[in-house]
């Protein structure tokens, strides 16, 4: 920390109680009261640096009851207190003194209130005061400290521009660290230990990671200053993304309960305890007397840093504002920051965590465990900012038109759009929250499916997640009439649902009977299917080419085609040394073992029918219909023949 040593003679003052004495062999002739405490000083030191002193001292009239002959002056209004009038008192009889970036925002608001400027003495305090605030400003850590130490003379410090004069220095240090910074992260990206001019530069990516380094400076402000801190560095270009960490990490620190963890009353109590979310750095007298922020304190906090928070979208991480939107209900802060939070949180849905999602219900008239209306909202503001453009998906229409591979509306697996779309990720994060929601008794089923009805049916590749949470719903509200059981199951659909699922669903009591035919049917749909790619290649295998009657490519998915190709590849290479008839041997075996397989599954699904209480007619008609029965009849004498 910078310092200045003004004045040349030893200690003279000495404190009794509350009464400062000048020690010298000269009678006190005049008392300055500051508040409590009392100075014994003489005319002539006060009259030579002082214009005030020198006016009031000369203005002073004796007491007409001749209360005797010594001259009181009152000084209750001096910036800084007794303390800075200590100093200012010492530095008119020359005693040692010293400043530093603590004191002398003080010192200076009282020199200017005392009026010690150079007409009266060259050098004067004035003068010293502000040769010495140009070091402290060329310096961040004194300049966060002169910044603080504003706060106790606001008034006189607004009016000789001592406030804005710390602001923007601190802005522009803050600023050009942080144009420097995208430099540091490519130079490290590039490389981290590159040799410039023989030395090693290995410290460059802690240099790139180090950007947030004045974010708890800085976290030690006011509201007030801070806000006009962070407005200052916007005028200045710095970028959102440093704007918005600073402003999350100041709110982590005062802003109790933003961490999901934390009750409210123990974050109180924790910010109490730290001198109302103030460190001893703060030496403000409004610091040291808060004890506890009240409702409304907080209330308008949050409501500033919201308003404060770049509208850019991503700056601030989506766990940070669900936090302080769930602090905002607590609060019941106004509707208006509540609503910008959500549109906020709308905007990058994808970013969000499941646990984050679970936003209590903190209403008057609470209903449910959590807050169903809050996340619909959010919900509809993430579908009317993507509106389906730049999701990564083609609309079912398009997809139509196209003509693209996989069923309609719905996009191939294994492409990079599939895993990485955001409105697949919102889907999936759709379907984990309304398992988790689903056991609530409270909740309406109207509810319940609104809010899954707002995903399209495009966004989910597969519906494993909605048949989860349509299940555990069922299960938690076994009074629903079999229609609202089928009008509920509608939210799903059967042909996108996974192996293990159907097989669930097939044994699920819980499901509507029909909706039990309907999975039943698709599976046995893709059973047809599978079997067919075997015969398939059972054909390539025989060398039969494509002309027996169950073969042909417009009915085989590619992975069986795929591996038609691939049998048929061995089969042609094992011609070409000689041994057919062992590869047509051994690739029939595998044929009809996994036919065979097949079979078995068929038969159990016969038995799950007739549980249900279907007749086998209704088996028969099915798997007429699916041209299963008459396949196996047609492929069985091949086989046998060959």
């Amino acid at each position: 920390m910078a310092t200045m040593k003004l004045g040349s003679k030893p200690e003279i003052f000495v404190l009794e109680d509350l009464t400062w004495r000048c020690t010298t062999e000269l009678e006190s002739d005049v008392v300055v009261e500051v508040g409590e405490m009392s100075f014994y000083l003489h005319k002539f030191p006060l009259l030579s640096r002082s214009g005030v002193l020198q006016r009031m001292i000369s203005e002073y009239q004796a007491p007409e009851d001749g209360g005797g002959g010594m001259c009181t002056l009152q000084l209750d209004d001096i910036p800084g207190g007794a303390k800075a009038f200590e100093l200012a008192a010492k530095f008119c009889y020359d005693v040692k003194i010293e400043l530093n970036a603590l004191n002398v925002v003080c010192l200076r608001c009282a020199a200017e209130y005392l009026r010690m400027t150079d007409d009266y003495a060259e050098g004067n305090l004035i003068t010293q005061a502000e040769s010495f605030l140009a070091d402290v400003l060329a310096n961040w850590k004194d300049s966060i400290k002169a910044l603080e130490t504003c706060e106790g003379v606001l008034p006189t410090a607004e009016d000789l521009h001592l406030v804005s004069r710390c602001i923007t220095a601190l802005a522009s240090k803050a600023c050009a660290s942080d144009a420097a910074a995208p430099l540091l992260r490519n130079a490290a990206s590039v490389d981290k230990d590159a040799l410039w001019n023989g030395i090693r530069s290995g410290d460059t990516a802690s240099s790139a990671a180090a950007m947030d380094w004045w974010y708890e400076d800085v976290s030690f402000l006011s509201l007030p200053m801070f806000k006009r801190l962070i407005q200052a560095m916007e005028a200045k270009g710095m970028r959102d993304e440093s704007i918005a960490g600073a402003i999350m990490f100041y709110a982590g620190r005062f802003l109790p309960g933003l961490k999901r963890n934390t009750s409210f009353s123990n974050a109180l109590a924790s910010y109490a305890a730290d001198g109302g979310g103030m460190s001893s750095r703060n030496v403000t007298p409004r610091a040291a007397s808060v004890s506890a922020p009240s409702e409304g304190d907080q209330r308008y906090f949050l409501e500033e840093i919201v308003a404060l928070l770049p509208t850019k979208k991503g700056v601030a991480s989506t766990k940070f504002l669900l936090g302080m939107l769930r602090t905002a209900m607590l609060l019941h802060a106004s509707p208006l920051c509540r609503e910008n939070l959500e549109r906020r949180i709308g905007a990058q849905l994808e970013d969000a965590s499941l646990d984050d999602l679970l936003v209590p219900n903190l209403g008057y008239h609470v209903e449910t465990l959590y807050d169903i209306d809050c996340v619909q909202r959010i919900l509809d503001y993430f579908m009317s900012s993507t509106d389906g453009i730049g999701t990564g998906y083609t609309s079912p229409a398009l997809a139509e038109e196209g003509g693209g591979g996989g069923s309609i509306g719905v996009p191939p697996s294994g492409t990079p759009s599939a895993a990485l779309s955001p409105i697949t990720m919102v889907a999936k994060l759709m379907d984990g929250f309304l398992a988790e929601v689903a056991p609530d008794t409270n909740l309406k089923l109207a509810k319940f499916q609104a809010l899954a009805a707002v995903v399209p049916d495009y966004a989910r590749p597969v519906d494993d997640g909605i048949y989860r949470a349509i299940d555990i719903y069922l299960k938690s509200h076994p009074w629903l009439s079999e229609s609202e059981r089928e009008q509920l199951c509608r939210l799903m659909n059967c042909q996108k649902l996974s192996l293990e699922a159907c097989t669930h669903a097939a044994q699920n009591e819980r499901l509507p009977l029909r909706v039990v035919v309907q999975v039943l049917f698709f599976e046995q749909l893709r059973l047809r299917t599978s079997i067919a790619g075997w015969f398939f290649v059972s054909d390539n295998a025989a060398g039969g080419g494509g002309s027996r009657a169950h073969g042909g490519s417009a009915i085989v998915p590619k992975g069986a085609a795929a591996a038609a190709t691939s049998v048929q590849a061995e089969s042609d290479s094992d011609d070409a040394e000689g041994d057919v008839p062992e590869g047509k041997q051994e690739n029939m075996t595998d044929v009809k073992a996994r036919v065979s397989e097949l079979e078995k599954e068929c038969k159990s699904m016969k038995q799950e029918i007739r549980r249900l209480g279907k007749p086998r007619r209704s088996w028969s008609l099915l798997t007429r219909k699916c041209g299963f029965g008459a396949k196996v009849q047609q492929a069985q004498p091949a086989m046998s023949g060959k």
